[in-house]
């Protein structure tokens, strides 16, 4: 019976999901760098930054200029591009 809940133990460690890292904000020179990168692209103002679960910096309400619509933005951190506005 011993052997038979190891292998169970073994097979729920082996297939269970991994566990997704928590968002953390940026230190502040990733975030210089990330403002830079911002700055660089027209934004002026932008409300949180994280590194999101996925890998990439998420950057939330960015705008290029006061009362123009927000976006939410990706920056990959390897090559610090934004990849995708939303």
């Amino acid at each position: 019976m011993s052997k038979l809940l190891i292998a169970a133990a073994s097979l729920a460690i082996m297939t269970a999901p991994a566990v997704a890292l928590a968002d953390r904000p940026p230190t502040p020179e990733e975030r210089a760098a990330i403002e830079g990168v911002l700055r660089a692209n027209g934004y002026v103002s932008w409300e949180e930054i994280e590194l999101d679960d996925d890998g990439y910096w998420e950057v939330d309400d960015a705008r290029t200029r006061p009362g123009e619509r927000d976006v939410d933005l990706k920056i990959d951190p390897r090559t610090m591009a934004i990849i995708d506005r939303d």
